[in-house]
């Protein structure tokens, strides 16, 4: 697949058939996020993988009942480690690098996603401590996003605004 087409086809899905994903498309997801920018190349990234059912219901209640989190036959919780990167870049490394390194390891899961023929929704909707607690998450780690994935059954259209809305040319 060419990239311009997983940028231009990929979607927010919500909907999901029930059918497992192999455990070799979530492995290729894995490290495609691992292979995306991080700054200073610290990698503070985590990602804690959920397939089972009544973990995922626990999510779900936490991610204020979006229930493609349940639909969805896998859930990836991705965190970055905040004593790590302070340790690098101390205050802006905890609230902005963290959160920008997660941001990009997560736009290659989703596109790898979708090149492996699965959908995917991206999740920031939730509450962090209601969520490290289900996970048992270390409180170094702070959650940034749940990411469902599985078998669309739905294919959404999508649109964007025009560049002019949203493109300043400086000179």
């Amino acid at each position: 697949m060419e990239v311009k087409d997983a940028i231009f086809g990929r979607r927010s899905i919500r909907k999901y058939q029930p059918k497992d994903v192999e455990d070799e498309k979530i492995r290729e997801i894995l490290e495609a996020a691992i292979w995306a920018p991080s700054a200073g190349n610290t990698q503070t990234w985590r990602f804690y993988v959920v397939k089972n059912p009544e973990i995922r219901e626990k999510l779900m209640r936490a991610s204020y009942m979006q229930k493609q989190i349940t639909e969805a036959p896998v859930s990836i919780v991705v965190t970055f480690d905040m004593d790590e990167m302070d340790k690098f870049y101390g205050r802006r490394g905890v609230e902005l690098y963290g959160i920008q390194d997660t941001a990009a390891a997560i736009q290659n899961m989703l596109l790898r996603a979708y090149d492996l023929g699965l959908g995917t929704c991206w999740i920031g909707a939730f509450d962090d401590g209601e969520v490290s607690s289900i996970l048992k998450i270390p409180a170094t780690e702070r959650p940034v996003a749940i990411i469902t994935a599985g078998y669309p059954a739905e294919n959404p259209s999508s649109t964007r605004k025009p560049l002019k809305d949203v493109v300043r040319f400086v000179e």
